[in-house]
């Protein structure tokens, strides 16, 4: 008996079972392909009734990689043996180069649809009997996708994301014999089958409109003579992002520093943003103030006085020895006690002046030593920005005001519209010569290293350094420049407001301390 009428009855008789399973499968299919488009729609719709999300957007690309396919040798092997004939040898063709083109809408940074044409490629085997014969097979398989897309967003500007959808998918096997083994008359066979995918993948956003991807995909294909089998296809791609139009930032809260830092509360003129801020330090448990500390809080009140259209924050903080519960109640009252001391001793109208109290969760120090612990358990004042600082008496203290100055993207000229206010700072640090200030330079995620960053950072100071004493005179004695980067952010880096905001210098005066 040759191969021809064996193989050719067995496959027949395979695909006539397969055909009545994969009735009951295309019902299933069609199920999830309902489900899965109602959950597009549900999600699209509710998007379009909703504010727009600055992540939302048309999306398109290109991938191109490889894909591999797993031959059946068991099953044709096995063909070939109840044909009468022994497979001598037997080798595959089972990787190809492939490629997909898509398209889709991202509704918001956790999830997108996705429509893709795509490319398997053809793989082939061949097979050597005794009695000398050869059977060549093929399958090429291209077609259709639909996925949903879910997106988790990582550090910086990666993000990693899964899919699953449905594919339909065209496959077209051939088959050649000789020798022993028979040529049917009929070698070819086309079949179109819908079936299911899913994927893993990264992203590398290199800006907000541009990322490049790397993922894997497992395509599950039924032939067109009843193998069922997967397709993995592993590839690199370009996605590009059209016509998102961002929703106006939000502020949200800055996350813990690990630095003191100096907090900036903005106001609606940018130029003028001179504000104070008060750091006293407490004893292990302590609320009482200490009387070195009094003598802070007494510069503090001066600048309050001077300026009574200012309000201001106090600031209660812990360490982390003790409950929760228990810092927040004893920074509370760390808070409080300051403000009782203002008003009491001071004479500043309470209405001015609120207390908050953090406990230990914004620390500034490592919490593991005694000096960290200290430098935690703290008050912070943060003062509404008063319009200039010009005829402020110099009194002994660490409390210093600032100035913030903006500059434009990987820029460290200094702009022409702080020259006024640049003029002020100067004729106070010559009316005060005991008083330094020092100039903060930072900038915004979008340099390459941070190294790159820092150099930047720095630039930006030392311009505004050079601009104070060629312009005004000002001693470079009374000046330094500290260079933070991108260490030390105002705003989320994710907005073009937030970047704004984060590219900009703070000069910080700084008072002599008070001699015993």
């Amino acid at each position: 008996m040759t191969f021809k009428l064996v193989a050719l009855n067995e496959l027949h008789q395979v695909i006539l079972e397969k055909n009545m399973k994969n009735i009951k499968k295309m019902k299933r299919i069609a199920k999830t392909a309902g489900v899965l488009s109602l959950v597009g729609w549900a999600v699209m719709t509710t998007q379009f009734a909703m504010a727009a999300d600055p992540n939302a957007g048309w999306i398109g690309g290109f991938n191109a990689g490889q894909s591999i396919a797993n031959i059946d040798d068991v099953r044709i092997k096995s063909q070939l043996r109840d044909a009468g004939l022994a497979t001598t040898t037997f080798s595959v063709d089972d990787r190809e180069t492939a490629f997909k083109v898509f398209g889709g809408y991202k509704f918001n940074k956790n999830f997108a649809l996705e429509g893709t044409y795509f490319e398997l490629g053809k793989f082939s085997f061949r097979s050597t009997t005794s009695p000398a014969g050869t059977l060549d097979g093929s399958i090429n398989l291209r077609g259709v996708s639909l996925d949903a897309v879910g997106i988790v967003p990582f550090k910086n500007k990666f993000s990693g994301f899964g899919r699953i959808g449905l594919h339909y998918t065209s496959t077209r096997d051939e088959f050649r014999s000789s020798g022993a083994v028979s040529t049917p008359t009929d070698n070819f066979a086309n079949k179109k089958d819908l079936n299911l995918k899913v994927g893993l993948g990264l992203q590398y956003d290199f800006t907000e409109s541009v990322g490049l991807r790397g993922e894997w995909e497992r395509y599950r294909v039924n032939d067109a003579v009843g193998n069922l089998g997967d397709i993995n296809m592993y590839s690199l791609g370009l996605v590009v992002k059209f016509g998102a139009k961002p929703a106006p930032a939000q502020k949200a809260a800055l996350p813990p520093p690990k630095a003191p830092v100096l907090v900036v509360v903005p106001v609606v003129a940018k130029t003028e943003q001179y504000c104070s801020i008060l750091d006293i330090q407490f004893e292990i448990n302590e609320e009482e103030i200490q009387r070195e500390e009094k003598e802070k809080i007494a510069v503090f009140a001066t600048y309050m006085n001077k300026y009574p259209k200012t309000t201001a924050v106090i600031e209660g903080h812990s360490d982390d020895v003790g409950s929760h519960e228990e810092n927040m109640k004893l920074s509370e009252k760390r808070a409080q006690s300051v403000v009782d001391y203002l008003v009491d001793a001071h004479k500043i109208d309470r209405s001015r002046l609120k207390a908050v109290g953090y406990g230990e969760t914004r620390p500034v120090a490592d919490n593991s030593t005694e000096e960290g612990q200290r430098e935690n358990r703290r008050i912070n004042a943060v003062i509404a920005c008063a319009p200039d600082v010009e005829g402020l008496k110099v009194q002994a203290g660490r409390v210093t005001m600032a100035l913030e100055m903006e500059f434009d993207k990987g820029k460290a000229d200094v702009k022409p519209q702080y020259n006024d206010e640049l003029r002020r700072v100067a004729n106070y640090l010559k009316a005060n010569p005991s008083v330094s200030a020092t100039v903060e330079g930072h900038t915004d995620s979008l340099q390459e290293t941070g190294e790159k960053a820092m150099v930047l950072s720095e630039r930006r100071g030392q311009n505004v350094v050079n601009y104070l004493v060629d312009n005004f005179g000002v001693s470079r004695s009374q000046l330094g420049v500290a260079a933070f980067g991108e260490s030390r952010r105002a705003a989320y880096n994710t907005s073009l407001e937030g970047r704004a905001e984060n590219r900009r210098v703070n000069i910080i005066i700084n008072y002599p301390p008070k001699a015993e």
